[in-house]
């Protein structure tokens, strides 16, 4: 069943995103879930597939046109990313990029905006980006990777963990406590971009259930140098400066659960018209109907709420609670909408043929990553809620 299924002006807020997601749909007509199923089970890149997301202008489309990119913004890339997983890819890769060209283009330098906006707009280049610490996780103000000023640069030392990607990316967009600017009470963030290829920076893979191209690693940092112009934007200012990609990063992850989603009510729908017991169509019974309505409406609901957070965000408002929202709400829904399809297609639903099972556990990441539901919880709670603190 085709996922025009879920098309329509109730969640495309711009006029033109019908036509971008038509286009997308087009380049995804050779690259199905068999394709990225394939991929994966061969643990190879989906090489070809960025390649021609980059040719046709997809990876760039919220980067400002003088850098090669679309000019758009996150509603555009929003739509990129969910049609994508739409057609049964979900790439995680995708969602890396909404959150290091945004930072670059708002803080990077005249120089680092020349050297990698057009790069990753074409996909030509990579990025991987490195925050997540087993000693600090969701609380940023105890990062204890350090970044240490010097008369020619930057020395940075730690490890970070659940980077995603640095084996294939060009260079890593790093969270490091700036030693020099912190103080007990208050930690001081900078952001790097350091290439990954940096004497002093390693790697290890973590043994995730994720069935997806992009691997999931421990990096270490040993007192990796780094020339002055690595800096993104002020020093000290990095929590600040992070979230211009953090929101996109939570706006993106929707994105990608939203398309499972899509893809996951498209095939149930399907299979339910087209199997039969004792000659009825089994979508004629209640009880495998209603489930899969209850899913539409649900990830219809989760959809707009990502389309609202874009919408906020690109024109310059707080989509903070937005954006928590909208991956929370992605997260929930799109979990017992791929559960309710796995039930539909009965037995079927746990064969790798029909392309469902293993979306599982890709579409659970993002009830914990990239921030778990309880601290959106806690966000909602405090900021929209005005309840005390928790934590």
């Amino acid at each position: 069943m085709s996922t025009t299924l879920f098309h329509g002006p109730l969640v495309d807020l711009s006029d033109h995103h019908a036509a971008l997601r038509d286009s997308v749909a087009k380049v995804m007509a050779g690259y199905g879930r068999s394709y990225f199923q394939d991929v994966v089970r061969r643990g190879e890149r989906p090489d070809a597939l960025w390649a021609a997301l980059g040719d046709a202008g997809f990876l760039g489309v919220h980067i400002p046109e003088q850098y090669g990119g679309g000019g758009g913004g996150l509603g555009d890339y929003y739509v990129v990313i969910e049609e994508v997983a739409a057609h049964g890819s979900p790439l995680l890769a995708l969602v890396i990029n909404s959150i290091c060209a945004p930072i670059i283009a708002a803080f990077g330098s005249e120089q680092l905006q020349r050297d990698w906006l057009p790069e990753l707009a074409s996909g030509r280049k990579r990025m991987a980006f490195s925050i997540t610490e087993p000693n600090a996780g969701s609380n940023s103000h105890q990062i204890s990777t350090t970044a240490r000023e010097t008369s020619g640069g930057w020395v940075i030392k730690g490890a970070k963990y659940w980077t995603s990607a640095i084996d294939e990316s060009d260079a890593v967009l790093v969270v490091a406590r700036d030693d020099a600017r912190s103080t007990p009470e208050r930690p001081a963030l900078s952001l790097f971009i350091m290439p990954t290829d940096a004497k002093g920076l390693s790697w290890q893979p973590i043994d995730s259930a994720l069935s997806v191209p992009e691997k999931q690693f421990t990096v270490f940092y040993d007192d990796v140098e780094l020339p002055r112009e690595a800096l993104i934007g002020e020093a000290g200012a990095g929590l600040r400066q992070v979230f211009v990609g953090l929101n996109p990063e939570r706006v993106a992850a929707a994105a990608i659960n939203n398309g499972i989603a899509r893809f996951a009510l498209a095939q149930a729908a399907q299979y339910a018209c087209d199997r039969s017991v004792w000659k009825t169509p089994i979508g004629a019974h209640q009880g495998v109907a209603h489930p899969l309505a209850e899913g539409y409406v649900g990830v219809q609901s989760a959809r707009l709420m990502a389309a609202r957070a874009a919408q906020l965000y690109d024109a310059g408002e707080d989509a903070a609670e937005a954006a928590n929202m909208a991956k929370f709400l992605a997260a929930e829904t799109s979990l017992k909408a791929l559960d309710q399809a796995m039930q539909t297609h009965g037995g079927n639903g746990l064969s790798y043929e029909y392309g469902l099972a293993d979306l599982w556990f890709v579409t659970r990441l993002h009830k914990t990553a990239p921030v778990s539901r309880e601290m959106v919880l806690n966000h909602i709670a405090q900021h929209s809620l005005g309840l005390p603190k928790s934590y």
